[in-house]
C-alpha cells in the first residue's frame, strides 16, 4: 500500500485499510488487531456480532465495524447495533431501512458507502452509473450518510486491467460529489482487494479491502 501510495504521488495516510474477515478464524483477526488493524469488515451480520463481541471481551473496543456485503432490509435493526459504517448499500430500499431504523431507535448518524456495479455484471448487487438521480436523492436521509462509492469490479487476467473499473468509479464520485451527494466532504473510494488493490490506489481509492492476503485462507463453509 506504501508503495502504491508513492507511486501515485498519495500519502500512506491517504488510504486506510479495512481487514476482511470473512470465514477468517478468531486468532487470525486477533493478531491483526494486536499488530495495529482498526477496521474490520465483515460480510454477515451474525459473524460480525461474534466478532465484534469477542474482541470486545478481549478488551479492543476501539475497532471501528464494517459491513462490507450486501444486506437484508429485515436485518437492519440487527446491522445497526453492530456495526460503524455500512459499505455496500446497493438499493434505495435498503438505504431508506437504515434510516428509519437509526432514527427509531435514535442511533444517531452513521455513515454509509453506495455499491455500484460497475461493471454491469448480472450476478452482482448495486447501482448501475445512470441511477444517478436516484443516488443523489439519498442525500436527503437524516441518519445515514452518505460519504462515498464502492464497487468489486469484474474479474480480470491481469489485475492492472481493473484500473479503467476503478477509474471509472472515480469519474462517477466526482461527478456526484459536484452534484452535493457527500456535501462538503471529498467522497470516500472503497475499492481494491487482495489481488488488485494497488491498482485501486494508484485510481484513487481511499479504503481497500483486504482479506485473504492479511489472514491467510478462509475456513471452509
Amino acid at each position: 500500500m506504501a508503495e502504491a501510495c508513492r507511486r501515485a504521488g498519495r500519502g500512506e495516510r491517504d488510504v486506510s485499510l479495512v481487514g476482511a474477515c470473512k470465514r477468517q478464524p478468531l486468532e487470525r483477526i486477533l493478531e491483526a488487531v494486536d499488530a495495529g488493524l482498526r477496521i474490520l469488515g465483515e460480510n454477515q451480520v451474525q459473524e460480525g456480532e461474534a466478532h465484534r463481541a469477542a474482541l470486545s471481551e478481549a478488551g479492543y473496543d476501539d475497532v471501528e465495524w464494517r459491513l462490507i456485503g450486501p444486506l437484508q432490509t429485515n436485518k437492519a435493526p440487527r446491522a445497526c447495533r453492530v456495526f460503524d459504517v455500512f459499505e455496500a448499500v446497493d438499493r434505495v430500499k435498503v438505504a431508506r431501512r437504515l434510516d428509519r431504523v437509526l432514527r427509531d431507535r435514535q442511533g444517531g448518524v452513521r455513515a454509509c458507502l453506495l455499491e455500484v456495479n460497475i461493471g454491469r455484471e448480472p450476478s452482482k448487487h448495486g447501482f448501475l452509473s445512470e441511477d444517478k438521480g436516484k443516488m443523489l436523492g439519498l442525500a436527503e436521509l437524516d441518519h445515514l450518510l452518505i460519504r462515498g462509492l464502492m464497487a468489486i469490479p469484474p474479474r480480470r487476467s491481469d489485475p492492472g486491467d481493473a484500473r479503467r473499473d476503478f477509474a471509472a468509479l472515480r469519474r462517477l464520485r466526482d461527478e456526484l460529489g459536484r452534484d452535493g451527494l457527500f456535501g462538503e466532504l471529498e467522497g470516500w473510494l472503497s475499492m481494491g482487494m487482495s489481488a488488485d488493490f494497488e491498482a485501486a490506489v494508484l485510481e484513487g481509492a481511499t479504503h481497500v479491502r483486504i482479506g485473504s492476503a492479511l489472514f491467510g485462507p478462509r475456513l471452509p463453509r
